[in-house]
């Protein structure tokens, strides 16, 4: 495994030659004049994700962070990789990190960033590089003293970036463009160097705003790359296979509940998306990939204990479904499946959708 190490080089490079992390060193063009007139820092924060190797960017869509997706998207060498929660997003970039050298989950302020953190914490202390990028609040509510949604009720918007500096080696919070190409480039840098995580939160409204510091063709990182150690790695693979080999029971959720007979009725309400999220700002990733939720509890149940299962998709499928649990079923666990149109949603969730868009859209305030 090959881990990438650098540093950014602001200078020009010597004879116009560029070091590529994952290739020969190419040509740089000499006479290209760069366009920084609509240049922007979600395109910025793309292409460096891809320079330095990470092509997978694990993330779950919060209203804070839609727009910045979009524009991970539209990078041709990023694939965005929707996950099930922020843990699971965090540690799926620990294993890219310790597969690819380095890796970067994207999830919302603070309901997010606080859910991720363990998976953080985790590759600190396993010398991973891993860039956690947050989406935070729009910059112009940064010193106003009001209290947003995804915090934990304080004005300061410090609590995320308080639990950050324990277990990252650098923490940039983007909350202007002035200095936004210099925090990111810094970040990164040294999620490369010192082998650790790095925590970035960028305001919600400056992704797609235009500003002189950004390139269409960003003065490239100079790095190189250091070899692991290919006897400890066999090692600890080895060592892992013999581990999962062993465990009984690797999978406990449901599972406890059928174990203690317990004779609750589930409801998983099934819309096939983020339907707060869609309202606010839709786009691919708000779109989940269904399991058969029925079948992933028929095989926890696997014929032992008492357990039901169903699934519905109308208003009469579903009183009968309550029925049966109720009376027939009442001493199964019961899991009911209830499938949703995407759009199925109140006239209030509409309206706070839009407002919330409304809000997180409000272009920075130069005053």
């Amino acid at each position: 495994m090959d881990t990438i190490v650098g540093s950014l080089d602001t200078g020009k490079p010597e004879n116009g030659d560029v070091i590529r992390p994952n290739g020969p060193v190419q040509s740089a063009p000499r006479s290209v004049v760069s366009d920084s007139s609509s240049a922007t820092l979600g395109p910025h924060l793309a292409h460096r994700l891809v320079e330095i190797g990470v092509n997978d960017v694990f993330s779950v869509p919060g209203d804070f962070n839609l727009t910045l997706l979009d524009h991970l998207i539209a990078e041709p060498g990023l694939n965005l990789i929707g996950c099930c929660n922020e843990l699971n997003a965090g540690y799926a970039a620990d294993g890219y990190a310790r597969s690819r050298g380095v890796g970067a989950c994207v999830v919302t302020f603070t309901v997010g960033g606080l859910s991720v953190i363990n998976a953080i914490a985790g590759a600190y202390s396993e010398n991973l590089p891993l860039i956690c990028i947050v989406r935070g609040p729009n910059s112009n509510d940064y010193g106003t003293n009001r209290i947003l949604h995804h915090t934990i009720g304080f004005s300061d918007f410090r609590q995320e970036l308080t639990c950050f500096e324990a277990v990252t080696c650098y923490q940039a919070v983007v909350n202007n463009l002035e200095d936004a190409h210099e925090q990111i480039d810094k970040a990164v840098s040294m999620a490369l160097s010192e082998s650790k995580p790095v925590y970035i939160s960028i305001s919600c409204n400056l992704a797609a705003t235009p500003h002189p510091t950004f390139r269409s063709d960003p003065v490239p990182f100079s790095l190189s790359t250091k070899s692991s150690n290919k006897m400890s790695l066999e090692a600890a693979v080895e060592a892992a296979v013999e581990f999962l080999n062993k465990a009984v029971k690797p999978v406990l959720e449901v599972s406890t509940m059928i174990r203690n007979e317990q004779k609750s009725i589930i409801f998983l309400v099934n819309n096939g998306g983020y339907t707060i999220e869609v309202e606010i700002h839709d786009g691919p990733y708000n779109v989940i990939k269904n399991w058969n939720y029925t079948g992933f509890v028929d095989a926890i149940h696997n014929g032992k204990g008492t357990c039901w299962t169903t699934k519905v998709t109308c208003e009469e499928e579903l009183v009968e479904a309550i029925t049966i649990a109720s009376e027939a079923k009442k001493d199964c666990l019961c899991f009911i499946e209830v499938i949703l149109h995407k759009d199925d949603t109140s006239k209030e969730l509409l309206e706070w959708g839009s407002r919330v868009s409304a809000a997180n859209s409000r272009p920075p305030n130069h005053d």
